[in-house]
């Protein structure tokens, strides 16, 4: 299998074209590529120090920078190596300017300024950190989603990705011996969101959870009969409640909160709600 090189070049924090490196890789099976990470590039002598190492690991580049002078040197220069080099953002930004009828700001970093969204975002993280796993449900009427579920069932995850995402958001497990409290039942603000899974898929789960934790693996814990249990005593309640559930079985972090803010968007948007907005993304 042969080596590749892909040099990825930004003026900012990087994440974007980390994003797009690792969705484009993803659609390729048996590649060995190597991946050469370059964020905050902001000055001609840095470009150049970069630029040496791009010419001594050859590959694709991919970039995205605001500043004019240093996007030029950086294509004049790898074009005279040879090499393919890649602005990740201008065929969107150029269509969004057609649209839109107005030239884009050239400002690195700009999505991630220090404005009221940046602050909300905070705001959410720490008020999910403080939420987590049934902790303060006293003040779960701020929170804007609630996710239920049986102990592994990927609530705190996919909490933190969404409070990333600008989410206030609590967690709580599902235990037959301890019921939640009854402020879940009056919830009105707060979208509460069910979280199920395979019984054999979450035995599976919680099975690795004690082997890394140098537990033994045969407790009640992962017993077939009771997991099963547990999963249908949650399926209940979420039934019972009318609360939406999500099947996290074979979906990923990322796909389970995406699905959750599908769920959150339909109920602001409906009729019933009136439209409050969405949070930012």
């Amino acid at each position: 299998m042969s080596r590749h090189h892909l040099h990825l070049v930004s003026d900012s924090t990087g994440e974007t074209l980390e994003m797009i490196a690792k969705a484009a890789l993803a659609q390729f099976e048996d590649i060995d590529v190597i991946r050469h990470f370059w964020p905050m590039v902001r000055s001609q002598q840095h470009l150049e120090r970069i630029l040496a190492d791009i010419a001594a690991n050859p590959g694709l580049v991919l970039f995205t920078m605001a500043s004019i002078e240093n996007r030029l040197m950086l294509e004049d220069r790898c074009r005279g190596l040879g090499l393919p080099v890649i602005a990740a953002l201008d065929t969107v930004v150029g269509s969004l300017e057609d649209l839109l009828g107005q030239q884009a700001r050239a400002r690195p970093g700009r999505q991630h300024q220090l404005d009221a969204a940046y602050f909300a975002r905070v705001e959410a993280i720490q008020f999910t950190i403080a939420h987590d796993d049934g902790v303060a449900w006293e003040d779960w009427e701020e929170a804007d989603i609630v996710l239920a579920g049986v102990s592994r069932s990927s609530k705190t995850p996919t909490s933190i990705y969404l409070a990333n995402r600008g989410f206030k958001v609590a967690n709580i497990p599902i235990v037959i011996e301890s019921p939640p409290p009854d402020a879940l039942f009056g919830l009105r603000r707060p979208l509460v969101v069910g979280l199920t899974t395979a019984p054999e898929r979450l035995v599976q789960v919680r099975r690795n959870r004690l082997l890394s934790l140098n537990q033994a693996p045969d407790t009640a814990y992962v017993d077939n009969d009771r997991v099963a249990r547990e999963v249908q005593y949650a399926r209940r309640m979420f039934a019972d409640n009318g609360w939406p559930v999500i099947d996290v079985t074979r979906r990923s972090i990322e796909e389970t909160a995406a699905a959750v803010i599908n769920l959150y968007n339909e109920r602001v948007d409906s009729p019933e709600q009136g439209r409050i907005g969405t949070k930012p993304i």
